[in-house]
């Protein structure tokens, strides 16, 4: 099984939209959205849940009000500032240490697991989806990425699917490692400005150091030439293919408003441009 990962070093490149459209073609996929701390790749798909799921990661404090005398060493030994000053716990500024469930003499702090978000084994018009949401302020994205892609590969050793098209997280950071380990090939998706620029050379770096195969799309290529052949000449010198370059058009905007990948919406023009990425991508696999 093989399993592609798209990512980008800065968020709002065009990346979903890229997975979107290589969702609808080429061969039977298993789709994952590991950008879960900003899932977005199901307002295009439209994906109908089959089984829903619990993410429980880490502890969080509680504190038992008839057991609780007041003595205040919670509130005064808690780093994070989560214990109120009249000793209940602020679920947000909670970290999960248990340090106020030691210092209280009364026995009145338990911890308990936190409920972080959910995650689904949806069925979409392009083959089995896996997907999440992370709860407002939670943390632990990268373990909930890691629970994706599990499911995911497994949902495609069940159904025989010889692929994986993971929608990434934007940057360098827990969640977008637990996108790329052990991946087959990163697709980076890249725009023509100072700071994708920047960040396409801090993924790349990211890809290189796993030894993870790399190849690039360069989207809104026509905005500016000048860093787009900036960006080529960086694809050059650390031998990384650019598997395309992707003008603005707002017929992907258009795409997006009415749910559709730019495959549907402008098969005869874009969706034929993502094809031939999609077999540059497949040539060279």
């Amino acid at each position: 099984m093989k399993e592609i990962v798209v990512i980008s070093g800065k968020g709002g490149t065009g990346k979903t939209s890229v997975v979107s459209g290589l969702a609808a073609v080429g061969q039977e996929k298993v789709l994952a959205d590991c950008d879960v701390d900003a899932a977005d790749l199901h307002l295009i798909m439209h994906p109908e849940i089959r089984e829903s799921h619990r993410f429980i990661s880490g502890e969080m404090a509680s504190i038992d009000r008839d057991r609780c005398t007041g003595c205040g060493l919670c509130h005064e030994y808690c780093r994070f500032q989560a214990v109120s000053p009249d000793y209940r716990i602020m679920e947000e500024h909670c970290e999960g240490c248990a340090l106020c469930s030691h210092v209280c003499p009364e026995g009145a702090v338990t911890m308990h697991p936190r409920y972080c978000g959910d995650w689904y084994i949806s069925r979409s018009r392009f083959g089995p989806m896996v997907h999440a949401s992370l709860g407002i302020g939670e943390e632990n994205s990268g373990k909930l990425v890691t629970t994706v892609r599990k499911e995911a590969h497994r949902v495609a050793e069940e159904m025989g699917y010889d692929l994986v098209l993971v929608d990434g997280s934007p940057g360098i950071g827990c969640p977008v490692i637990a996108s790329l380990t052990n991946a087959d090939l990163a697709l980076l998706v890249a725009e023509p400005s100072v700071s994708a620029l920047g960040d396409l050379e801090r993924v790349s770096e990211l890809t290189g150091f796993f030894g993870i195969p790399s190849r690039c799309v360069i989207n809104k290529a026509d905005i500016n030439p000048e860093l787009t052949e900036r960006i080529e000449s960086f694809c050059r010198r650390r031998s990384i293919q650019v598997v395309g370059k992707l003008a603005y058009d707002e017929r992907f905007t258009q795409a997006q408003i009415r749910g559709q990948t730019i495959v549907e919406f402008d098969a005869d023009g874009l969706g034929r441009e993502i094809q031939t990425i999609w077999s540059a991508i497949e040539n060279g696999f």
